[in-house]
């Protein structure tokens, strides 16, 4: 029987308590928006996950030796704070990941330190907040992460992405967004990086209730299927190696 996937979700936790968003936030996410994404995991995948929190309000922004040494998934939702992340522990999430940690990067994550370090590109986007209508397609319904997911998935309010979104070519495109402004959107993207798989998804901004839409649950519950690291993952980011004298020389095996 395979072990628990041990999930770490991370949240900024900033607009649930700025002076702004407090009341909102309250009523939409009593738990915080963090509280909500574990909350679904829990209930869809119960006793296949562990799951904890962390935000960037804790020492080390909750993400310490300890806890990352015992992540197997880790969840990023980020917006206002970017810049106040600080740049050891995106260092350390960064050599976790290319070890083999998967990375769920949820709506404003695209300009998360740690995805920007990811990509290698500037993940810059086209927004509108006027509370469109996006309908999530599903492109690839033969991919785990589009199980159990119809399409489209209709969120009735939301934040607009819009194209040109630039990251880098996906390795898989699993949703493809379209809203009640015309825009198009590459809402769900899957990448390897080192011996890590990263899901990019950008439902989910603040001010909606999307966290609690029963079909966002679902994709993010496949997702932290998805991402597990491999069975034979070792967390040591691949490195240079000082490779001794060649195994063959003149046709015969000079080294076992």
């Amino acid at each position: 029987m395979n072990s628990p996937i041990r999930v770490t979700v991370w949240g900024e936790n900033f607009h649930e308590h700025s002076d702004r968003d407090r009341a909102g936030m309250a009523e939409r996410y009593p738990q915080g928006m963090h509280g909500a994404i574990a909350a679904g995991l829990s209930e869809l995948l119960g006793d296949q996950v562990e799951v904890r929190t962390a935000t960037l309000d804790q020492p080390e922004h909750g993400l310490t030796d300890e806890v990352l040494a015992s992540t197997d998934v880790l969840t990023w939702w980020g917006h206002a704070r970017h810049a106040a992340v600080d740049d050891a522990v995106v260092e350390k999430v960064h050599r976790r990941v290319l070890g083999g940690m998967g990375l769920l990067a949820l709506h404003s994550a695209h300009f998360s330190k740690i995805f920007i370090k990811l990509m290698g590109t500037t993940c810059s986007l086209q927004w509108r907040n006027s509370a469109d209508t996006e309908l999530v397609w599903n492109v690839s319904p033969a991919h785990p992460i589009s199980q159990g997911v119809p399409s489209p998935i209709v969120i009735d309010e939301q934040e607009m992405y819009g194209e040109y979104f630039d990251i880098p070519a996906p390795d898989e495109q699993v949703f493809l967004s379209t809203f009640s402004g015309g825009e198009v959107f590459r809402s769900g993207c899957t990448w390897r990086r080192g011996k890590g798989k990263v899901f990019y998804f950008s439902p989910g901004d603040q001010e909606y209730p999307v966290y609690h839409h029963p079909d966002i649950k679902r994709v993010l519950a496949n997702a932290v299927q998805w991402a597990r690291p491999d069975q034979a993952a070792d967390f040591v980011a691949p490195q240079v190696v000082n490779e001794p004298a060649p195994y063959l020389a003149g046709g015969k095996a000079i080294r076992a």
